[in-house]
């Protein structure tokens, strides 16, 4: 059996080789994801100022429950609508070295829905 430990060492090796990849700027934003076993956080971010521009995430307190698939639906649309309201259409999209399904799928599905293009 795998560890914990292990697995999410394997996730950051992952995710470090996305990283290599993608790049958000201040037209097209990276858009963030970090799954805990609770709760699920989005951020849209400018990589070349280093600056969060947009941020959502279940801990907030319209959310009762944050570690199920409807919560991240609606962690992506809020941060969708945020990222609008600031003028912000398109962003490239970073699973975080998470496989793309369940929560991070809805939590995509959810942004999509909102009027983020990706």
């Amino acid at each position: 059996m795998v560890s914990k430990q292990d697995s999410n060492k394997a996730r950051q090796k992952r995710h470090a080789r996305v990283r290599a990849k993608i790049s958000g700027t201040g037209a097209c934003p990276r858009l963030s994801v970090y799954r805990s076993l609770n709760h699920i956080y989005a951020q849209l971010i400018d990589d070349v100022k280093g600056v969060t521009l947009v941020a959502a995430s279940s801990t907030e307190k319209e959310f009762e429950n944050g570690g199920n698939k409807e919560a991240a639906k609606l962690v992506g649309e809020l941060v969708a609508k945020r990222a609008l309201e600031k003028g912000i259409e398109e962003c490239v999209f970073d699973r975080g070295g998470y496989i793309y399904h369940g929560r991070v799928e809805a939590l995509a599905e959810g942004a999509r829905a909102a009027g983020l293009k990706f």
